[in-house]
């Protein structure tokens, strides 16, 4: 089959950073399903995963986590889904990705496709929502509510990064499901109008200090102390001024790798931390694996019903080494609003 794969991790300007190439076509046994794909995203993990983890000696490593295909086999265990069934995913970062024609995942990590999407819009979601989920209602535990009944609280979060593919997601959850306000932040024209598209109630510039953007805000709109922080990039940066606008008991989630952080300027105010790894419970084999499974069903309903839209920023075209090297290129400076798809091989 098809796919796109390396053998040395290299700079993605290098003609071997990523390459087409002809590997064998797996077979289903199981719980897993074998899914032809008909449309991929790419994520800032794919990058990384790319520049810092090399194969086996004398083999190709495919990556790739977000992805609609079509089930075309299952294995003996499966039970919730059957071959024809269009599905859409994230998959398990411990295996091969979905940078090919074929690729196995375990039924408990899958979702049924929202029908109302295309393949390349629905591709755009499972990794982000995933993460974006666990963030808002696992970590930072925000009231969820009946979409159809949104009822304003005191709840307000601060989004910071918030134009990117987790942020796109987050807001839209945080807007339709919660009754909190939403301060997101984004640095371009371009980007503030995508957040404020997205429903973000105010827009902060994250190039500037937060500390003062904020404290203006609550003078001048009165609403209340930001009670939680999605921290989507630059944490390191951020972390102090996050303790000093979070009001006691506040939460902070954050999905960035900073290199160091001192968690106990946290406690005068007994404030939490959270961090969110979407691929835990399918690296862990957790118990409750079938959670996102659930997760991803729901968002379907939710998509379909018209609450949640994509993420969709840009479709590069065909999954081939090409495309697949300008989407990594346009990911790694952290600047693409949105989520870059590819479709078909």
């Amino acid at each position: 089959m098809k796919a796109v794969g390396y053998s040395k991790s290299l700079p993605i300007t290098d003609a071997k950073a990523l390459e087409d190439i002809d590997i064998p076509q797996p077979e289903a046994k199981g719980r897993d399903l074998l899914v032809k794909i008909k449309a991929i995203a790419v994520n800032p993990v794919d990058t990384k995963i790319r520049r810092g983890a090399e194969p086996e000696a004398g083999e190709y490593k495919v990556i790739g986590w977000d992805a609609v295909g079509e089930v075309v086999a299952v294995g003996e265990n499966v039970t919730v889904f059957e071959p024809g069934d269009l599905v859409y995913y994230a998959g398990d970062v411990t295996r091969a990705g979905c940078n090919a024609e074929f690729q196995l995942v375990d039924e408990r990590i899958v979702g049924h496709k929202p029908s109302s999407l295309s393949d390349a819009d629905a591709a755009a979601l499972p990794l982000t929502t995933i993460t974006a989920w666990e963030m808002v209602f696992d970590h930072l535990n925000l009231q969820k509510q009946d979409p159809a009944s949104i009822q304003a609280n005191d709840e307000v979060i601060l989004v910071v990064g918030a134009a990117g593919g987790v942020g796109s997601i987050l807001i839209q959850l945080v807007k339709k499901l919660t009754g909190a306000t939403v301060i997101a932040t984004a640095s371009r024209d371009e980007s503030k109008a995508w957040v404020e598209s997205l429903g973000a109630d105010y827009v902060l510039n994250h190039r500037r200090p937060l500390k003062p953007q904020i404290e203006t805000l609550i003078a001048d709109s009165g609403i209340a102390a930001v009670t939680h922080v999605a921290g989507l990039t630059g944490t390191d940066q951020y972390f102090d001024d996050y303790i000093a606008i979070l009001a006691p008991f506040g939460k902070i989630a954050m999905i960035d790798d900073p290199d160091t952080l001192d968690v106990m300027k946290i406690k005068s105010k007994s404030l939490s931390l959270h961090i969110e790894f979407m691929f835990a419970r399918s690296m862990h084999h957790a118990a409750d694996m079938n959670r996102q499974h659930e997760l991803l069903e729901t968002v379907s309903r939710l998509v379909d019903q018209g609450v949640i839209r994509t993420t969709v920023g840009k479709n590069l075209g065909l999954i081939n080494s090409e495309h697949l090297k300008q989407a990594h290129a346009e990911l790694e400076p952290g600047t693409a609003v949105g989520k870059i798809v590819l479709e078909g091989f």
